[in-house]
């Protein structure tokens, strides 16, 4: 049960239920990937939107740093504050065309490692204001 007495752990299932096994695995690698790089973000799951998020303010999106998204053959892993990264992202990881956010697809696990992940996520935490 969360701080909010939400069900936290339902509100994941809720998430990855239905999952193809891949992108699952995918979704699970990087959900451990965030909680090591971030271990002061609080897991918000959201099923409606079918994303898990990462923020330092729970309840609000001002906070977001990040989010984890599946989709059927990929997941993505959205930086609320992607488009001031550019400068950070010499892997060239980044997608999207959005005014402040960008995502890094991942298909398959091995993708979770590549150069610069890390570094991406660390870099959206410094822009994220905490409270």
């Amino acid at each position: 049960m969360g701080e909010d007495g939400r069900d936290d752990q339902g509100d994941v299932a809720a998430v990855l239920d239905g999952l193809a096994p891949p992108v699952r695995a995918v979704t699970e690698r990087l959900r451990a990937l965030v909680a090591e790089v971030l271990p002061d973000a609080v897991e918000e799951p959201d099923p409606s939107a079918r994303l898990l998020g990462y923020t330092y303010r729970p309840g609000t999106y001002g906070g977001l740093v990040a989010a984890v998204a599946p989709y059927r053959a990929h997941v993505n892993l959205m930086l609320a504050h992607g488009a001031a990264l550019v400068d950070d992202d010499p892997h060239g990881l980044l997608e999207g065309a959005g005014r402040r956010a960008r995502h890094v697809a991942f298909r398959t696990e091995e993708d979770v490692d590549r150069p610069g992940v890390r570094e991406l996520l660390l870099a959206a935490a410094r822009r994220t204001p905490r409270p």
